[in-house]
């Protein structure tokens, strides 16, 4: 068999299997399609089909299609940062910034402070966790953000499907986990500070700063159409010149949707896009990133890495959205329901992961316990706040 074909089989693999799961198992309630998808990625890769079939793996996964697997991820990964980058409302944070400065800011620092501690507690645990090219520092930093992190483009998806959305304690949330957004795009960056590059990275936020304002001025004289062809150009230099300056595409592709205005676009055009990129190329992506999962840490280790590391998110979520909650005087049960739903993990906090994974700042044990952690916690996210949603409105019913 030749390339291509392999190339098809591994395609059909990886679009058949985890439709068919989520599909006749009926798991939409606690694991979305995404979720689905990014649990058979690990599924697909080295550590459980590798381990079974090593024959057949070698065989459909060879280095050929990898490569071809991987510029598909690339692409796709880097037009979903962006959209995450355009649906950014800086102005609606900027009109409710106490509120929202409070709220993001201990949804953000408390988690990062656990996550942090539950590095330290994997540094002294055993060794194998931290990767060749990191400082100690910036482990623990990757990883304590890792577990601050909120998947924004996933809480969209969750939030649609509790029917809080367009509510307005759900436009709040986003509020909050947009300028958690902008605060973990800039960890990030300062992690990948490169002191033997630093002057190539100052070259590329000088450059960009310009060049966005000339970008800005040349799009809202453009049509629409002609936005979204100039929309992906922009992206494509953003990203070349972000990762060639050291601080990794993935910053790149996030400040090109950072500076970009949402109204630039029609709403329904840009859902569209979301949808359609994570029906037809992100697949991919959970397929790439479960090819680089490892357990050779062992197995039960592994797991117990993920277990400390969900326990240090879900607490340090639930912990910093209670403390905003008493500052702010919210309502009884709103702390909880929001600080469930900002812990959703999946997809932001793969893409953060996989960067620090790229830059050898982690291992791949380190990698997969964080994958773990990821879909667990997207996992927990709708059986725990569905029940309370509906306590608050039987609590709101009997009050009016």
């Amino acid at each position: 068999m030749n390339v291509t074909e392999i190339f098809l089989i591994a395609m059909t693999i990886i679009f058949t299997v985890p439709y068919l799961i989520w599909r006749l198992g009926r798991t939409d309630y606690w694991a979305p399609l995404v979720v689905v998808q990014i649990i058979t990625g690990i599924l697909l890769g080295p550590g459980v089909l590798g381990a079974i079939f090593p024959g057949d793996y070698q065989f459909i996964f060879n280095p050929q299609v990898i490569a071809a697997l991987n510029g598909i991820a690339w692409w796709a990964v880097m037009v979903f940062v962006m959209i995450a980058g355009i649906e950014l409302d800086l102005k609606k944070m900027w009109q409710y910034k106490r509120e929202s400065g409070i709220t993001a800011g201990f949804a953000l620092g408390v988690p990062l402070v656990f996550g942090s501690a539950a590095a330290v507690f994997l540094l002294y645990f055993s060794d194998g966790w931290m990767g060749p090219g990191a400082y100690t520092w910036q482990f623990i930093l990757g990883v304590g953000m890792s577990c601050a992190v909120t998947a924004l483009p996933i809480l969209i998806l969750l939030m649609e499907k509790l029917d809080i959305l367009r509510q307005p304690i759900g436009q709040r949330i986003l509020r909050y986990a947009s300028l958690d957004d902008v605060a973990i795009w800039g960890v990030l960056a300062l992690i990948l500070l490169d002191w033997n590059r630093v002057g190539r990275q100052g070259m590329f936020l000088l450059g960009f700063a310009l060049a966005s304002y000339l970008f800005r001025r040349m799009m809202l004289k453009l049509a629409e159409v002609d936005r979204w062809y100039v929309a992906f150009i922009w992206l494509s230099v953003c990203a070349y010149f972000a990762d060639w300056s050291g601080l990794h595409f993935m910053v790149g592709a996030f400040l090109a949707g950072m500076v970009m205005d949402g109204d630039w676009f029609h709403q329904p055009d840009m859902d569209k896009l979301r949808h359609f990129v994570l029906m037809i190329m992100m697949p991919v992506f959970f397929l790439s990133t479960g090819l680089r999962t490892n357990w050779q840490v062992g197995g039960a280790t592994v797991f117990v890495a993920a277990g400390v590391l969900l326990l240090a998110s879900v607490a340090g979520k639930l912990a910093g959205l209670h403390a905003a909650g008493k500052i702010l005087k919210w309502d009884k049960g709103e702390a909880s329901i929001i600080g469930w739903l900002l812990q959703t993990k999946a997809l932001i906090m793969i893409i953060f992961s996989n960067v620090l994974l790229d830059k050898q700042i982690i291992t791949s044990e380190t990698f997969t316990a964080l994958l773990i952690m990821a879909v667990l916690s997207t996992m927990l996210t709708v059986p725990v706040v569905a029940p309370k949603l509906q306590k608050m409105k039987q609590r709101i019913f009997r009050t009016n």
